[in-house]
């Protein structure tokens, strides 16, 4: 059976983790597979309660380009997530699954005139600028947008600098602020990015103050200023919990100091990273090999050549600054570790994951996991020389699955009962998934769970 198009989630009856999710998947393989992500979907609720619980002045918005999984954003939907978006394309994807205008804020500050023309038809109203040139071409296409300044941030220690590209000077975007009053244009908020991957809270601590001082100049000039966006860079790998508890404590004093909770501004954030970057676990296997003699020492060294690459999921070593480290199943475990390199599949010598790593010896056919890769992988993800990447394979357990299903049903049809397992090839998603990526019957389960196979 071929599921063009389907995306299953496998619903356990006790929680698994992803290293589990996959040894189970890999153990009922018999021939060559293709790449494939274990999906947590547990974790995004997890997160999504942790940033309400420590944040809950600040209603996020999730940074679609991160990640555009389509099951991702029906999640993050029903959890009552507003959406970043920045560009035609983005917008359309959200509005076709039935978000509605008003949680979509348009957060690219130069955008194309077809692109502004389609958010007018839609309805999307809240946009970003900072520029004068920006600023007027929306006048002539969309007067009564509601704009969004954009100012420039200190992103020195992120891990993707936004400010050399976008963000307007405090004396800039004063100028900007006295244009669109003289063109009587709306200008209903700040907002501001600290960068992907923001290592340290002081930076969002004097954005934070610098947006308040430029709100108080165009609340002077008469503009009701009652929008802040505190946009995005915050951390989302295993690991970062404290970091992020940190920026959560900085943010909210910092609100607290400019903006006191009166009602008079609703604040929000673009978080792309944070949400998904630990759901996806990758699992890879080797698909080829060379064994060498390192020349100076005498030692032997490896190449491993995997199914995966830098033009597919590992993108990110190249467009995202990430350093991912793999992890071997039991059975790869030794103690002995041999200098190796680790290489994507295709012709280019370019596709390379690895120059220099200490690891095991292992074989044709082993498997590596690399966790932490959710963000700003398959979006970007190309099947260049015609080799696929990673698919999406999502588990829950039924514990949370019965709070979250109504996420993912309305688009179901077709209902048909059995044990052991729930099923569900949800239609839309931007992968294809192949035979061999069916879920599996899981041992764990038992007669009596009530479950369901929705085709």
């Amino acid at each position: 059976m071929h599921l063009a198009k389907d995306s299953p989630i496998v619903v356990t009856k006790t929680q698994y983790t992803a290293e589990e999710f996959i040894q189970r998947k890999i153990e009922l393989l018999k021939d060559d597979a293709e790449p494939f992500f274990a999906v947590d979907l547990e974790d995004i609720c997890h997160k999504h309660i942790k940033w309400i619980t420590l944040m809950p002045r600040v209603t996020p918005h999730y940074a679609v380009k991160c990640n555009d999984d389509v099951n991702i954003i029906k999640l993050l939907s029903f959890l009552g997530a507003g959406f970043d978006c920045a560009s035609k394309g983005e917008i359309k994807k959200i509005i076709d699954l039935g978000v509605s205008a008003d949680r979509i804020v348009y957060a690219n500050p130069c955008k194309q005139s077809s692109y502004i023309r389609y958010a007018k038809e839609v309805g999307v109203e809240t946009m970003t600028f900072d520029n004068e040139q920006e600023l007027m071409k929306i006048k002539d296409i969309y007067p009564n947008a509601k704009l969004v300044l954009r100012i420039v941030t200190d992103d020195s220690n992120a891990v993707c600098r936004f400010s050399m590209k976008f963000g307007a000077d405090m004396n800039t975007a004063r100028k900007l602020l006295e244009k669109a009053r003289h063109n009587d244009l709306d200008i209903v908020g700040i907002s501001f990015h600290c960068g992907s991957g923001q290592m340290t809270s002081k930076a969002f601590v004097d954005a934070i103050q610098n947006a308040r001082a430029i709100m108080n100049y165009g609340m002077k000039l008469g503009f009701t200023m009652n929008l802040l966006d505190i946009g995005g860079g915050f951390p989302g790998n295993t690991g970062t919990e404290n970091h992020f508890s940190d920026i959560a404590i900085a943010v909210n004093q910092a609100l607290e100091k400019h903006f006191p909770n009166d009602g008079s501004v609703r604040v929000i954030a673009e978080p792309g990273r944070y949400y998904v970057a630990s759901a996806y676990t990758l699992a890879t296997s080797v698909i080829a090999l060379r064994d060498m003699v390192d020349t100076e020492t005498g030692a032997m060294k490896y190449m491993y050549y995997i199914n995966d690459g830098v033009y597919g999921s590992f993108n990110c070593v190249l467009y995202d600054h990430y350093v991912p480290e793999p992890k071997f199943l039991v059975d790869n475990q030794s103690n002995e570790k041999f200098t190796s390199s680790i290489w994507g599949p295709t012709c280019d010598g370019l596709d390379c994951i690895h120059t220099s790593i200490k690891m095991p010896k292992l074989n044709i056919g082993d498997w590596m996991l690399w966790k932490n890769m959710g963000a700003y992988t398959i979006s970007a993800a190309v099947e260049f020389n015609g080799l696929p990447f990673g698919k999406p394979l999502y588990f829950m357990s039924k514990h949370f699955w019965d709070s979250v299903k109504d996420a993912f049903l309305p688009k179901l049809k077709k209902y048909q009962y059995e044990t052991q397992l729930v099923r569900l090839n949800i239609n839309e998603c931007s992968n294809e998934v192949e035979d061999d990526m069916i879920p599996w019957l899981l041992e764990d389960s038992v007669e009596d769970t009530a479950v369901l196979t929705i085709q």
